[in-house]
């Protein structure tokens, strides 16, 4: 595979100048604290329908984010009683008159916002940043001139189209590129930056069955590196094949039976759960799991992770890897959930300042606004058994490989999602399975987790792999 580039390029330092230039900018027009984002990025967009062109799209960016703090009487920023005001701006005009804007428009709103004691950066001796190179960034992405970017979109659809006569259609194929750079400095003396790259294609055919009706999937390869994606080929023949099985769907009765969920479905779970524990719905009582470390919440093989350092087996630095977390504190692994048990909440300053305890270092940061929590590489330890072994030991029950609506509520943990899959017999998958509801309550699912798979993949910065749980309602006829 190809060498990631060193972070500490030029057009890095750059950023990370002007990030600090910024801030000093700020203390110097009164602010008590001040902290800022800089960030720059490109991106490559193609997606091909029935062989032609549909969207083509190239583009570059470059913008600044500024937080600043003002403290009441004379207590100091970063304490949790300190009383600070606060405001956030951002600009992409990064001339000196857009700077000074961006500076004095952000002091102005600050000095009219309400006080809040909890608010403030972190502590001094919290800043860091990890060590060593975690291969975020590969300079192969754009490897490829744009003409055959194109190609390997149109190579995708073109291997799903070919895959079967019933494949008569396609919502297209699609190839990504894009690297980018971010730096964050603060006036507690942080600095630092990190590049990041990443590449992706996909497919998304439709069959139609002998009677007319017509069923869509799709597949998709992504990495950080170009070398590391799926051919074309093989990401266009797997969508043809995820799309096929679904000819012939049709609705089940309405029952209770074990679900199987598929990993590319697991891992939306993972999302609910990721929403439950995040200090943001903890702090305002808005969760399930409010309340409920050190308690025993799900089954003893259950164990979720947040990984934010995770460097994947093939080399390259997770979908969700980064140096420091949105506030400059250094990334970490945090196990959330420890067989079965809740070991921690994710937080960032402000949340974990709220219910005194101690940021996990899952801040997340956009140009404007205060940080929010976000996770790193956030999975399910994969178990012992096949997902055929799985399958193999249900007597009846729904394989799930789609889910759709957004029916998860974080406050009672009722779970009820549109879902569409395979219908198991016996042990083995039958037919395909459409319009049925999905329904139970979080807090029970995980407790009634009795199977993980071994086959933990990710494709994404949230995995799982597959995951059975009894005791659903299915709602169907």
């Amino acid at each position: 595979m190809p060498q990631p580039v060193s972070q500490a390029s030029q057009a890095a330092l750059d950023l990370e100048s002007l990030a600090a230039d910024v801030v000093a900018q700020a203390m110097k027009a009164g602010a008590t604290d001040a902290e800022a984002v800089a960030r720059e990025g490109d991106e490559f967009s193609v997606n091909v329908r029935m062989g032609e062109v549909e969207r083509l799209k190239e583009s570059g960016s470059r913008a600044l984010g500024l937080r600043v703090f003002f403290a009441s009487s004379d207590k100091s920023g970063g304490s949790a009683s300190g009383g600070l005001r606060s405001a956030s701006s951002s600009t992409s005009d990064l001339t000196a008159e857009g700077i000074r804007q961006l500076v004095e428009g952000a002091l102005a709103l600050a000095r009219v916002t309400e006080e809040d004691p909890f608010t403030g950066l972190p502590q001094d001796s919290e800043f860091g940043c990890a060590s060593g190179d975690l291969h975020l960034y590969f300079d192969d992405v754009y490897s490829l001139p744009g003409p055959e970017r194109i190609e390997w979109a149109r190579r995708a659809e073109a291997a799903a189209l070919s895959a079967d006569a019933r494949i008569t259609n396609s919502d297209g194929g699609s190839f990504d590129a894009s690297t980018g750079r971010k730096a964050l400095a603060n006036s507690r003396g942080f600095v630092d930056s990190y590049r990041s790259s990443y590449a992706g294609v996909a497919a998304a055919p439709l069959a139609m069955d002998a009677n007319g009706q017509m069923q869509r999937d799709g597949w998709w390869s992504s990495a950080r590196s170009f070398a590391l994606l799926e051919s074309p080929e093989a990401v266009g023949e797997e969508a043809a094949r995820r799309t096929l099985r679904r000819l012939g769907a049709r609705r089940l009765p309405t029952q209770r039976a074990p679900i199987v969920f598929a990993p590319e479905t697991a891992r939306t779970l993972l999302g609910s759960i990721f929403d439950a524990v995040s200090g943001d719905a903890i702090w305002r009582g808005a969760s399930f799991l409010a309340g409920k470390l050190a308690e025993a919440i799900a089954a003893p093989a259950l164990t979720i992770v947040d990984d934010n350092l995770m460097v994947l087996p093939s080399g390259a630095g997770g979908f969700g890897t980064s140096p420091f977390d949105g506030e400059g504190l250094p990334s970490r692994r945090t196990v959330v959930v420890e067989n079965g048990v809740l070991r921690s909440y994710l937080l960032n300053t402000y949340t974990a300042r709220k219910l005194g305890l101690k940021s996990t270092h899952n801040a997340s940061r956009g140009l404007a606004g205060a940080p929010g929590v976000g996770a790193g590489n956030l999975y399910l330890e994969p178990g012992a058994s096949s997902a055929e072994q799985i399958i193999g030991e249900v007597k009846a029950g729904l394989y799930v490989t789609g889910l759709m609506g957004f029916g998860v509520n974080t406050v009672t943990g009722d779970y009820s999602r549109g879902a569409a899959g395979l219908w198991i017999e016996n042990g083995e998958l039958t037919h395909a399975v459409e319009e049925v509801t999905i329904a139970g309550n979080l807090a029970e699912m995980l407790r009634n987790v009795t199977a993980i798979g071994n086959d933990l993949v990710f494709r994404g910065a949230v995995a799982s792999p597959t995951l059975r749980i009894d005791g659903m309602t299915i709602a169907g006829e």
